[in-house]
């Protein structure tokens, strides 16, 4: 994205010139070596900011060479997303709180579903497999997840579980972790300012991954910052404990 400040001294010179220039034109007008401006330029049609293409010659020899910027807007300028996920954000805030949270967690549920890489087929959705799934989803947008070893999920109170190595459809196995320790935020600053909207988005968006899964387990609620480092994700085998509607899931 034209990011150091010779390579956009280069585009600045295309843009402002009136016709395609070369590389020796371009050289000069910048007072630079042509090998300095050649390794730039074509790393802005790398880029997809410029354009090469041979001039129309005139008379014998190669035809020359030139470079001239890409139409459309500047694709190295600022952006300003956390601002826009403020603005659109704001329009949450301002409405009842407990709507708010369900629509967040709801937001997150139709995400989760959407963003989680489905088990192949005639696979058994076991709570191992959910949960290696889960993690990776969860990886991939960020949170720099890890299981909590050592313990098994939450259950209800007297139920029964098969053996541990061939665990049923509706159980979770002593492998499965009961938390999941989520050791960045990719929505940090957002957390902290909006915590009642996007805490409840980030649980929503575990529970529709596993539910997209048909896994055996859920999230039941999210534990945020319950560490300066870390927040929680708490596990449940499904139907063993009622899922945390988004009450409680912020600072």
């Amino acid at each position: 994205m034209a990011e150091s400040p010779r390579r956009r001294a280069v585009l600045e010179v295309l843009r402002a010139a009136p016709a395609p220039l070369g590389v020796t034109e371009t050289a000069e007008r910048l007072g630079v070596h042509p090998n300095t401006v050649r390794f730039h330029l074509d790393a802005l049609v790398a880029e997809a900011l410029v354009e090469r293409r041979a001039e129309a010659s005139t008379g014998p020899g190669r035809p020359r060479t030139v470079y001239t910027v890409r139409p459309g807007m500047d694709r190295g300028g600022a952006r300003g997303y956390l601002l826009l996920a403020r603005m659109l954000l704001s329009r949450w805030t301002s409405a009842d709180p407990a709507e708010a949270r369900e629509q967040a967690m709801e937001t997150g549920r139709e995400w989760g579903r959407f963003l989680v890489d489905p088990l192949p087929p005639f696979e058994r959705a076991t709570a191992e497999r959910s949960v290696a799934r889960l993690l990776a989803l969860l990886a991939d947008l960020g949170f720099e997840p890890e299981p909590a070893a050592g313990v098994a999920p939450e259950s209800a109170p007297g139920a029964g579980r098969e053996s541990a190595s061939d665990p049923g459809p509706g159980t979770a196995d002593e492998n499965t972790p009961e938390r999941i320790r989520l050791r960045h935020c990719p929505f940090l600053e957002l957390a902290e300012e909006h915590g009642e909207l996007i805490c409840p988005l980030h649980l929503g968006l575990i529970q529709g991954a596993l539910d997209r899964l048909d896994a055996p387990l859920t999230a039941t609620r999210l534990e945020p910052f319950a560490e300066p480092d870390s927040c929680y994700a708490h596990l449940s085998a499904a139907g063993s404990a009622p899922r945390d509607t988004g009450k409680g899931t912020h600072r």
